[in-house]
């Protein structure tokens, strides 16, 4: 009685677990689907402007309000990116000036708070570096 229990067990376990060779291709496949339906994301860490604007946003106060995927006070640097992404290279120094002088109206009610402290060079690095996070 116990070898026919420990038999009928390990058959349905051999059973749960496997399967034909089709299954397993059609995994196959439905993988490289997805892949294919997901755009290739290219490593953006070497990147100089990357790498200098993250330095900057880090280093203020922006990710009080900003997150790159996630609404807080402001919008996300994602929605920013992808909204300007078609403009012209001078979007670059109009929203530098917008970091250093503030504005509103854009995104909602909330006003971008000035920051008079930082640079015209710096709020560039960090405004190419939001650039660079459009999907």
């Amino acid at each position: 009685m116990k070898k026919f229990i420990l038999s009928f067990g390990l058959g349905l376990l051999l059973i749960s677990c496997g399967g034909s060779g089709d299954d397993k291709k059609t995994t196959e496949e439905s993988k490289e689907e997805t892949k294919a339906d997901v755009p290739a994301t290219t490593d953006l860490s070497s990147n100089p402007d990357y790498q200098a604007g993250l330095g900057l946003v880090a280093k203020n106060d922006c990710l009080t309000c900003h997150k790159i995927d996630e609404a807080l006070i402001g919008p996300p640097y994602r929605d920013v990116a992808n909204k300007y992404a078609s403009m012209s290279d001078t979007i670059v120094t109009h929203l530098a000036g917008k970091i250093i002088h503030g504005g509103g109206g854009v995104w909602g009610e909330v006003a971008m708070t000035a920051h008079p402290t930082v640079s015209q060079g710096d709020a560039e690095a960090m405004v190419k570096y939001i650039m660079l996070l459009k999907k």
